[in-house]
């Protein structure tokens, strides 16, 4: 894959990933975990085929098998990810939801410096800094406006980039080959921890979703979320991230938070509030700045 062709299929993973939140607000019947669980299990069923059909069924499960407790974790990882982000969603604003996910490549390089003893660059504490104090506002307007609904869905959606920022760390880690005692190679292409995510968090919210109550135009539509908006969508991130830097990657990333605002505004009339945009506009800077700095200091 060209640079070129690479920087468009990250495009179009990002306006995918944007669409959760519109799709969502057009639910009928479909409760929190009833949400998670129909886009999760959707979600795995479709990476069953697409997996197969790109690897082969014999290098699925080779990997499932080989894959060691990197695997696993990753898998976990992925887990909390699915459940907390739809979870998220139905108890507060998709615009808080999106700016507090936005946050995972800080957590990424704060991991990154405890765990590997990465060195941060100025730039990048400053970028910490700025993104704190947005999020920081945005969560103290909650609290003193008295939604405490929206404090707790923000809260549910700090894990999403605190687990995304662990499963990154983790890969890093674990990138170079270990002995067969130890779990075997790392493996290269970790789409199967995607597989195991998607199977986990249904699983998981099966139980707390029964018994369904979800009408057919609900399900198609997470049905239609876990196919193009994440199975799809994460099997083409995988093959663009092998291409371009992880600081495009994530710099094309911070549109979905702004498309996904957009496409809510437009498509179901959540607007933001001032408070919200003020302190997204803050994360966004930072974020942008200082993965712009990291392509320059690059070249």
């Amino acid at each position: 894959m060209s640079h070129a062709r690479a920087t468009l299929t990250m495009l179009l993973v990002t306006f995918l990933w944007s669409i959760a939140g519109v799709v969502t607000r057009h639910l009928e019947a479909a409760a929190a975990f009833e949400v998670t669980f129909w886009r999760s299990a959707s979600n795995a069923v479709a990476l069953v085929f697409l997996l197969a059909w790109l690897q082969g069924p014999g290098a699925l499960w080779r990997g499932l098998r080989r894959g060691g407790a990197v695997l696993w974790a990753s898998g976990l990882c992925w887990t909390v990810m699915f459940t907390a982000f739809m979870v998220a969603l139905t108890m507060t604003t998709v615009a808080h939801v999106l700016i507090t996910m936005a946050l995972a490549p800080l957590f990424t390089a704060l991991m990154a410096r405890g765990w590997l003893e990465q060195r941060l660059p100025a730039r990048t504490w400053w970028a910490i800094g700025i993104a704190g104090l947005g999020i920081t506002g945005m969560f103290a307007n909650e609290v003193l406006n008295g939604r405490a609904q929206d404090l707790w869905g923000m809260a549910v959606a700090l894990t999403v980039p605190v687990a995304g920022a662990a499963m990154w760390t983790l890969l890093q880690h674990h990138a170079g080959p270990r002995p067969a005692e130890q779990g075997g190679d790392a493996p290269a292409d970790m789409s199967t921890a995607i597989l195991l995510g998607a199977v986990a968090s249904a699983l998981l919210t099966l139980p707390l979703a029964w018994p369904l109550k979800a009408s057919a135009h609900d399900i198609g539509l997470l049905a239609f979320l876990g196919v193009a908006q994440l199975a799809i969508p994460c099997v083409l991130a995988v093959k663009a991230g092998k291409v371009l830097k992880a600081p495009e990657a994530a710099l094309l990333g911070l549109l979905e938070v702004i498309m996904g605002v957009a496409w809510t505004w437009l498509g179901a009339s959540e607007a933001p509030s001032l408070p919200v945009l003020l302190g997204g506009a803050l994360v966004l800077l930072a974020l942008a700045s200082n993965e712009v700095l990291a392509l320059r200091s690059g070249r």
